[in-house]
């Protein structure tokens, strides 16, 4: 491992193997052995001397050591005990490295500090297991000013998705209300060790100006919405019990909203209206 922490796919199998650790297939610990795509996850969150970046599950330290190369302050979450310790040793004495050993999904921002969260960015790279719970919880704020997110394929497709396609969702809405959506970067299973089965990518995430945050009850029931997204709107509504009266409501509201519309049709300014009667009641 060089000072910035990059590996080789073979010093990665060699530390790996002093650490006594094998990878974790449910935690995603896949390591980025790639220096050129560690270098790109840098350069699309375009972070620079002094950046606040918050880092998850930054495993054996690739892209931590990139960071702190770069001069940002660097606030990590890792859940493995045995690479925590690692971590922390192989640190040790970095003073602009703070880790904690939790999950991102119950502390999506790691330590990053109340007073540094209105400007700071996020690097990570994500296991799919957590990727939509814990994207749910950034996107309640405070937003990040930029993400880089290294992602499986299906997450980075279903997080980038726009309407009238399958894969169009509440987290796609509510990102890309929040979000400008880069085009996915696609990463090669070689840049891995050990190698995924499935393909990788890279999304690229800006924040918008006007970045809108959906309330927790109104993505909730958006979730309920698309959990019958094959069924028209003014049937999911009539049938949504406690939630019937104001899906009703709001699809008499909303001009141009059709009861016979399906949900992944539906245009991410009447999912605002949405939101807007949700506090009125």
């Amino acid at each position: 491992m060089d000072k910035n922490g990059q590996l080789s796919p073979s010093q990665t199998t060699e530390l790996l193997r002093e650490l006594e650790h094998a990878p974790v297939k449910k935690l995603g610990q896949n390591f980025l052995v790639d220096s050129n795509i560690v270098r790109k996850s840098l350069e699309l969150a375009d972070v620079r001397e002094g950046d606040n970046v918050v880092e998850v599950g930054p495993g054996l330290g690739t892209l931590t050591g990139a960071l702190l190369g770069r001069g940002a302050n660097v606030y990590a979450v890792e859940l493995d005990r045995t690479l925590f310790a690692f971590l922390s040793k192989h640190f040790e004495g970095r003073e602009r490295l703070n880790l904690i050993n939790a999950d991102a999904v119950d502390f999506p921002l790691a330590a990053l500090p109340e007073e540094k969260a209105a400007d700071f960015k996020i690097v990570a790279n994500l296991p799919y297991a957590i990727s939509t719970p814990w994207l749910d919880r950034v996107l309640s704020g405070p937003l990040p000013k930029a993400m880089s997110l290294m992602l499986q394929k299906e997450a980075a497709l279903r997080f980038s998705a726009r309407r009238d396609s399958g894969e169009y969702s509440p987290i796609s809405i509510c990102l890309g209300e929040a979000y400008d959506v880069l085009p996915p970067h696609k990463v090669s299973a070689a840049c891995f060790h050990p190698r995924p089965n499935v393909d990788s990518m890279l999304l690229a995430l800006r924040l918008k100006p006007d970045a809108y945050v959906f309330s927790p009850k109104t993505k909730t029931l958006m979730r309920k919405v698309f959990s019958k997204r094959r069924k028209q709107i003014g049937s999911i509504a009539k049938s949504a019990c406690e939630d019937a009266e104001i899906l009703l409501k709001w699809i008499e509201q909303s001009p141009g909203l059709a009861p016979e519309r399906r949900p992944e049709t539906i245009e991410a300014a009447h999912w605002k209206t949405l939101d807007r009667m949700g506090g009125e009641l």
